[in-house]
């Protein structure tokens, strides 16, 4: 006789919590990679109309150009992915994975050392602008030009998208070493219920055999009787 599996544990809304930041991130990934291909097309316009002014050849407009496509395109796959990624690890810990935390918090380290580094690659170009010597002063005009021809709002919006990222992976890693997601996380397998009510004669129980039982023996069948034999004494 089989019984229905006790319902699982609620979630705590720590988890649910690190789920939705997680979802809300992947989110913002995937809005971040369509921006940027969108853009793409206005930059590199602008870019062609300011290099044409620099004295650049032909070629070497080319090369930039296409190195943007290709940084931009590259940028989107990776986005991408790690918006999968992410929506993939919150399922997970909504399905109370041990692995999918653990996970977790190698992603957060590693989206936080991400967010850091492009925080300070941004800082540091409008602090310090890259310096190039008298013979790369084509290739310096280039880049300047590259910077300018892309949105004013665009930069700003890459800070602001790296702040975002480093505060949402330190939130998820601190939701998930609450007490109440250590206990979810930690929790015993739901195992098959108790049978309701009183419990059957002989339920459960295992027939014992002493020293001196043994199990029946079968051998061929027995013939039937068959009739009596006459006796010699009578006459």
């Amino acid at each position: 006789m089989s019984y229905p599996d006790q319902a699982p544990p609620r979630r705590p809304a720590a988890v649910v919590a690190a789920a939705a930041v997680l979802v809300l991130m992947a989110v913002g990934a995937g809005l971040y990679a369509v921006t940027g291909l969108l853009v793409m097309a206005g930059t590199t316009d602008r870019f062609r109309s300011a290099a044409a002014t620099t004295g650049a050849g032909t070629g070497e407009i080319d090369g930039v150009v296409s190195l943007l496509r290709a940084a931009t395109v590259l940028s989107a796959v990776v986005s991408v992915l790690v918006g999968l990624v992410l929506v993939g690890l919150a399922l997970g810990l909504l399905a109370g994975l041990s692995g999918a935390r653990v996970t977790t918090w190698v992603v957060c380290g590693l989206g936080l050392l991400c967010g850091c580094g492009a925080l300070a690659v941004l800082v540091g170009q409008r602090a310090a602008p890259l310096r190039l010597g008298a013979d790369q002063r084509v290739t310096a005009d280039l880049l300047a030009q590259l910077g300018d021809a892309y949105p004013g709002w665009w930069i700003p919006l890459n800070a602001a998208l790296s702040v975002a990222q480093v505060l949402g992976y330190l939130v998820v890693a601190a939701l998930l070493t609450l007490p109440a997601a250590n206990a979810f996380f930690h929790r015993r397998p739901a195992g098959p219920r108790p049978p309701a009510g009183p419990t059957p004669p002989g339920y459960g129980a295992t027939p014992a055999y002493g020293p001196l039982s043994a199990p029946p023996a079968y051998g061929p069948p027995s013939a039937p009787p068959g009739p009596t034999p006459p006796s010699e004494d009578r006459p």
